[in-house]
């Protein structure tokens, strides 16, 4: 019997064991299934679903046309017809709340990609390099998280414009503190491993080492961090398309229709409530997806 004796240098493979080898999806379905036994965990899940699947394929989901008006029906109660009612000028009131997710989503998408790219640079940047440029660059946060997220997308907006665009961008760069300092901590707390270590003793550069090593266990935080500021993001270009920011009318947006109904509080209270309660349950069920993940993954 001969013995299959193999040394591995720093640059070869090992060998990979079978438990390793599972697919994606398989490790992600058995992930997933506790918490899908949650009844909330699910609610909240067919919640975002429904809302997602809102963005992309509204007509799916209503028959009515989103800016077809209808005098004759207008300001009408909730109703097997008109599942939300109407507003001041006959509209369906959830086809357009259907069809409004579409701008409110891609908003908030854009605004946390922003954030996502610039707090990961800042955070990578301030973990890997230290000293004086660490320094700096946290200064930079503390002075961008003592002001409040939605003055200071108020002022970017201002500067820059109104629209849904200009709007996620001020929003997205309003959230970019959250994200470096939390990517720091992970690249700061990562860094220090063994493993790490190892690899730079085995000559991976810091490059590989990053990309390889820091930002694949980094990811973990900062991802559950994307999920609760995307809910927050759809609440921050929802406040500012009430004030007017946003999408000019009769374009359908969230904040947009919550403030076309606040004219009619009193007579017809459906127009801003249902709207309003709509985007409240998204944002509730998006926080709890991510609390619900950190909790398992703890």
């Amino acid at each position: 019997m001969t013995t299959d004796i193999r040394l591995y240098t720093a640059g070869d493979a090992a060998p990979v064991p079978a438990w390793k080898r599972r697919t994606r999806w398989q490790r992600l379905q058995q992930a997933v299934a506790p918490l899908l036994r949650r009844p909330g965990f699910s609610l909240a899940l067919l919640v975002v679903l429904f809302a997602l699947l809102a963005a992309l394929a509204p007509h799916w989901l209503s028959s009515f046309a989103p800016y077809a008006t209808s005098p004759a029906d207008k300001l009408s109660a909730p109703s097997a017809v008109h599942w939300f009612g109407t507003d001041e000028l006959g509209r369906d009131l959830y086809t357009r709340v259907v069809y409004g997710a579409r701008l409110s989503v891609q908003a908030a998408l854009l605004a946390v990609a922003i954030a996502l790219l610039g707090g990961l640079g800042i955070g990578v940047l301030a973990g890997f390099a230290g000293g004086r440029l660490d320094a700096a660059l946290m200064r930079l946060v503390d002075v961008l998280l003592a002001l409040p997220g939605l003055l200071l997308a108020l002022a970017i907006v201002t500067a820059i414009g109104f629209g849904t665009v200009p709007v996620a961008i001020a929003v997205g760069v309003g959230i970019i503190p959250g994200f470096a300092r939390t990517t720091r901590a992970e690249v700061l707390r990562i860094k220090t491993l063994p493993y790490v270590e190892a690899a730079r003793l085995g000559g991976a550069s810091w490059l590989r080492t990053l990309l390889r090593h820091v930002l694949p266990n980094a990811w973990g935080p900062v991802a559950v961090l994307a999920t609760l500021d995307f809910g927050a993001a759809i609440l921050a270009t929802a406040g500012l398309s009430f004030l007017g920011f946003g999408a000019a009318p009769p374009a359908a947006e969230w904040g947009t229709l919550i403030a076309s109904g606040r004219h009619f509080l009193i007579t017809a209270p459906w127009v801003s409530l249902l709207p309003g309660l709509f985007v409240v349950a998204v944002v509730f069920s998006l926080n709890h997806l991510a609390r619900s993940a950190e909790e398992h993954a703890r």
